[in-house]
Order: C-alpha cells, then structure tokens, then sequence
C-alpha cells in the first residue's frame, strides 16, 4: 500500500516532537492501553446484569444480559428482547444459541470473538502501531460517570472507535463505531446496568431449555483445527492483522455432514472471519457480491465450487482487498 499524505504527515509530525513531547504521547498511549486492558478483564472477572441497546443504521435492537464469574468459572445469557426471539448460552467455553422461530439449538465447543461489553484479551500490547489512543473526559452512561477512550486508525483498513468505561469496575458501558468523518456506523450501550450483584441460579436457565430437549433440532458443531497444509491461501494481508484461529466446522444436517473452514483475523480490537464452504448449487465461477449494513461490511465470490464469505466491522475496501486475495494454493 503506498503512504498516503496524511501518514506522512503525522510522520514529519512525530520526527519534529521534542524528547519531552515524545514522552508525553508514549504516555497518553499506555494510559489508554491501560484502561482497555481493564474493559477485557472486567468483562470476563465481574459478575453483571443489564439491558443494552444495539443501533446501526435505522436497526436497533434491545438485549439482556446476565454474567456470572467466579472460582475461574464462567456463566453468562444474553437474551434479545424485540425482534426475532434469541438466546445465548454460554459456560465457559461451550455457547448454545437457542432459535425458537426455527426450533433450533446450534451448541459449539469454544468461541473465538468476545461480544460486547467484552473486548478480545490478546493483541491489545501492539494497537498503538494502528491507532492513536486518547483518553478524554467524563460522561454519563446509565447513571455511571464514564471515563471516554477514542482510538483513531493510523490508516485506512480499520475504523475508529469510542468507549465509555466505569472507571469503578473497569466494565465498557458504551462502544460506537466511527467512520472516517466521525459518522457513527454502528453503537452499543447498557441503559441499566447492576455490578457485582449475586446472581440467582433461575437468572441463568435457558427459557427454552424444556422445549428444546423434547421437540427441537439439536445441532452441535464439531470444531477441529485446520492443518497448516489446508488448500487456500491468502496473498492480500490487512496490515496488523494476524490470524488468531483456523477451524473447521461441522454440522450433522438431517443426516449429512456439512462442513465449512473459518478462520478469524484481529488487529487486536478490530476482528473479521472468512467461511469457505461448498456450494449447495450451481453459481458462476467468479460471482460475487458486496454488502453493507452498519459498520458490518460481506464480501462473497465463487471461485472452484466454493463459496468464500468474507465479513467484519471493517472498511469496504479492507473487506475487498482481503478478499480479492483468497485463492486456491497453487493456482
């Protein structure tokens, strides 16, 4: 990728600091990596339970969460409250979605992405090489006064994003996504919040456990890593971007096995996944398709009986170029 102006810039910005700005800024920076060290431990140590409310474009969409930690275990549901009836399951590693519409459970062994107000635990150390981290002022959130953080991209293959943490607990009340203009893509914020509450066992029961056991599909993924010698290789990397996990899925679907490839890539904060899998009817070589909704963007393409899936909070064309890149290895 060729510099742009604005990276040269902040360059010629950087090279005229003064050893005491310089410091300054370092300082600024392990302040803000400080406080979202913070977001992913109290996401994943406290125990909380809330309302919070999911907006991107004119769709939003209201959920409760319940979170249960202690003696290193985990317990957590998270309900959606309007639209499509969901709910999430999780103890520790293993996550049962229930689908009362479809009558389905999909049950899987582990999760790789930490869903809000959670953030991913590893790779927060190198953000500041892509992101400029500010701490800000006080804000309320819920009736909690909350420390804002704005990380603001270094370049073009990520968004910007804003937090509004408890500076109590350390737990993330609020999270927008940005674009480059500062247009809010995509938000999620607790409209009531309770920290360190006890739990109640019933809190945590699935409301369609009885149900489901008796008369729904019960679809359990078999999860098994990818060997390093899997057919497809990607030749377009994001910058900062590393692959965290490369799985394949498998699902028992009336009697077949159908299977896809996932693998999931994070600069740390930013996260997208590719899903490789056979088509299930005849497409043109070559097809593809782009799709946007909020901060969410999905590129697809067919390519040698496969459907690649490429999707994540990413820039239109950091989705576009990664997917480009997918082909097959020698080939």
């Amino acid at each position: 990728m060729r510099p742009s102006a604005f990276a040269c810039c902040i360059w010629l910005a950087v090279g005229a600091f003064s050893p005491l700005a310089r410091g300054q800024a370092v300082a600024i920076q392990t302040e803000g990596l400080q406080w979202l060290q913070r977001i992913a431990d109290a996401a994943e140590l406290l125990s909380y339970s809330g309302i919070f409310v999911y907006r991107s474009g004119n769709r939003s969409e209201t959920s409760r969460i319940v979170h249960q930690a202690g003696q290193g275990r985990q317990n957590e549901k998270l309900e959606v409250l309007d639209g499509s009836p969901r709910e999430v399951i999780r103890h520790d590693d293993e996550v049962s979605c229930y689908l009362p519409e479809n009558r389905l459970v999909i049950i899987e062994q582990r999760s790789v992405r930490r869903n809000f107000p959670g953030l991913l635990a590893n790779g927060l150390g190198n953000l500041h090489d892509h992101y400029l981290i500010r701490t800000g002022g006080t804000e309320r959130v819920a009736g909690f006064d909350c420390q804002t953080i704005r990380l603001e991209p270094r370049d073009g293959w990520r968004y910007g994003h804003r937090f509004w943490v408890d500076p109590a607990s350390g737990l993330l009340l609020k999270a927008e996504i940005v674009d480059a203009n500062g247009g809010v893509l995509e938000s999620m914020a607790f409209t009531d919040l309770h920290i360190g509450a006890p739990i109640p066992p019933e809190a945590l029961k699935p409301r369609y456990e009885a149900a489901a056991r008796e008369k729904w599909r019960i679809r359990r993924a078999k999860l098994s890593d990818l060997r390093e010698d899997a057919p497809w290789v990607f030749r377009s990397e994001l910058p900062g971007f590393r692959k965290l996990t490369a799985l394949r899925r498998a699902f028992d679907n009336e009697g077949k096995e159908a299977a896809m490839l996932h693998w999931v890539f994070s600069d740390g904060l930013a996260a997208f996944s590719v899903f490789i899998s056979p088509l299930t009817a005849p497409q043109e070589q070559g097809e593809e398709s782009f799709r946007t909704m909020g901060a969410l963007n999905i590129a697809k393409r067919v390519l040698g009986g496969y459907q690649i899936v490429v999707m994540g909070d990413l820039p239109p064309d950091a989705i576009r170029h990664f997917a480009a890149g997918i082909g097959m290895r020698g080939k």
